[in-house]
């Protein structure tokens, strides 16, 4: 997958923020090496197994020429001793090296993002949502007690649930993983679930609570403050580029993307429309104070002046670029001391007068950027359905699709029957779900509370 200087402004918009909050609830970057030793994968039985096929494996290190004139060729001499695992996630070698940095409580917690790549051979690919290599942040933090682990890998949960929710417009259902569904090597999988406008469900972050899993395939023990030796309790957390995946499908039209104000590359394109260089030139000087008066209050624009494409072009292509807001200005709009000002996400338009643009930009974006996140809210209210009958759950699945909200037994029997029969997985046991007697839609086993299905990516 390439990503293109336009899309990869958005990856950097979502990265900034990301960091930001992180590094406000206490976390540091480090940088953990790309190629794992075979044996660290071995030591976390669990965790390989949901990895192995996954995994591109590297077994010699040199190349040389073909003796026969076909270009290169591995080098036989050259074979590893060890065979190294390009990274599919770094626990192993974060947890080889945490063994080295704890020795006491004094030492805890560790809490650390890495942003780096990671590489999943994927059989079949779909852009942006599964990559063979895709970017990522991935938290790994070390505790000294069982609670602790747990309220970071809440915390981590409800920051990747206010980015989604604040930044991407994106509303969210908070959720705990079923044991078929969670994290390999996890004892829990929080997540956060949202839903596409094809009506399939995208899981879009998770935040693990490894227990003292890792500690112990790794052997990372510390001195307590009694004295006493203890492993160390984990949690990893992680987002990556399917964010973009989740950007695009959840807001887009058929004019193109649909950029919510906080990430987009720049959040208003200013577009002259002129005959003629005289008239070119004082619609430039008028837009400069404008232009100067947006920038001061921190909005991101582009001033397309460009004589190459006609303003009819530009306006196409910055529909289909999701700008937020398109300001233009002609010769008629200049003598009436008036703007032009389009949205992106309602395709209206309005005439401002020049003096009021800055504050009308400002409010504007604001709307913008709610109004995406109540569109997409209540699409969501649309496409989530009750549901008391194994016959009816299949309804609503070729009908309708979405979310579905029904009882379940709690066997992973039942779980796989049903994503056998019709390809929707239990997306998460919601986290604000209520008591609720019931039977399970498939067995009619007693069940106490609904969970989440639907057919996802």
């Amino acid at each position: 997958m390439v990503i293109k200087p336009y899309g990869f402004a958005i990856w950097e918009k979502m990265q900034a923020q990301l960091d930001a909050m992180f590094k406000a609830t206490g976390h540091v970057n480090a940088y953990f090496p790309l190629f794992i030793p075979k044996s660290f994968l071995s030591k976390e039985a669990d965790h390989i197994e949901g990895f192995a096929k996954e995994c591109a494996v590297v077994t010699h290190y040199r190349l040389k020429n073909d003796p026969n004139g076909e270009g290169v060729v591995v080098d036989p001499e050259a074979k590893l001793e060890e065979e190294l695992i390009v990274r599919p996630t770094s626990e192993t070698i974060i947890w080889s090296t945490y063994k080295k940095w704890i020795q006491s409580y004094r030492d805890l917690p560790i809490l650390v993002n890495q942003w780096a790549n990671v590489v999943r051979w994927e059989m079949r690919t779909r852009l942006f949502l599964r990559t063979t290599e895709f970017l990522w942040q991935e938290g790994h933090t070390a505790h000294a007690t069982a609670e602790e682990a747990i309220e970071e890998t809440e915390k981590m949960l409800q920051v990747y649930t206010d980015f989604a929710e604040q930044w991407m417009a994106l509303p969210v259902h908070q959720g705990v993983k079923t044991a078929n569904e969670r994290f390999s090597g996890a004892v829990d999988t929080y997540t956060i679930e949202t839903l596409m406008q094809d009506g399939k469900a995208l899981q879009a972050g998770t935040s693990h609570f490894l227990g003292q899993n890792f500690a112990k395939a790794f052997d990372v023990k510390f001195a307590s403050k009694t004295g006493e030796e203890e492993h160390v309790w984990a949690t990893s957390w992680g987002v990556s580029t399917r964010l973009m995946g989740a950007l695009v499908m959840a807001h887009a039209d058929d004019r193109g993307l649909v950029l919510p104000p906080k990430l987009a590359p720049y959040q208003v394109v200013v577009v002259p429309i002129y005959k003629g260089a005289e008239e070119r030139q004082e619609i430039h000087t008028a837009l400069q104070p404008i232009i100067e008066g947006l920038k001061n209050v921190g909005i991101t624009l582009k001033y397309d002046d460009d004589d190459h494409q006609k303003p009819g072009w530009k306006f196409a292509e910055y529909e289909l670029k999701g700008v937020p807001v398109r300001i233009t200005m002609g010769g008629r709009d200049l003598k009436n001391g008036v703007l032009e000002i389009a949205r992106r996400d309602t395709l209206t338009k309005e005439n401002i007068p020049i003096d009021q643009t800055v504050a009308h930009v400002q409010q504007l974006l604001e709307e913008i950027q709610q109004n995406i996140y109540q569109k997409a809210l209540e699409f969501r209210k649309e496409k989530t359905t009750e549901v008391n009958s194994y016959d009816e759950f299949k309804e609503v699945l070729r009908t309708k699709g979405g979310f579905i909200l029904a009882h379940w037994d709690g066997t992973t029997a039942t779980e796989q029957r049903i994503k056998e029969e019709t390809k929707a997985t239990i997306r998460c046991i919601p986290l604000d779900s209520t008591e609720e007697e019931g039977q399970c839609i498939y067995t009619g086993q007693p069940s106490n509370r609904r969970v989440l299905f639907a057919v996802a990516y």
